[in-house]
């Protein structure tokens, strides 16, 4: 299926199911390469998200889904899965709006996600917002 010109790979919703079903990835970075939105890293069950937030550039936009495990005040656990649209204000313009015009439409092939972020800076998506918005 096109993503506003964008083709989405099967790899892409593939991973995002083992995630969301059998949870054998904490998260995944996705780039768009040539028209294409490809996985770019997939991290292990044992990663957190200090490593998360680690392996996106800094000067370069992606998409990323990231698995939030977490305790409620009822002291059950429960797990959200967040998409993370990250767009550092460093980076150029045009990949910006690419990012930005393919990113719903993406999205939607991404069937399960439960919180939408967007950042442009680290603090925009530090563990306090996260766990802020999982609440």
């Amino acid at each position: 299926m096109a993503v506003s010109g964008m083709a989405v790979s099967d790899e892409c919703k593939l991973k995002f199911g083992e995630l969301k079903a059998k949870r054998n990835y904490r998260f995944i970075v996705f780039k768009i390469d040539k028209q294409e939105v490809v996985v770019e890293k997939l991290g292990s069950p044992d990663e957190t998200y200090e490593d998360f937030a680690e392996s996106l550039p800094a000067d370069e936009c992606r998409y990323a889904v990231f698995d939030f495990d977490f305790t409620t005040s009822e002291n059950c656990q429960k797990s959200k899965i967040f998409f993370i649209a990250w767009s550092p204000e460093i980076s150029r313009v045009r990949m910006k709006m690419v990012y930005a015009s393919s990113r719903d439409r993406f999205k939607r092939e991404l069937d399960g996600i439960q919180v939408e972020l967007q950042a442009t800076d680290p603090s925009e998506m530090s563990l306090d917002i996260i766990k802020g918005r999982a609440l």
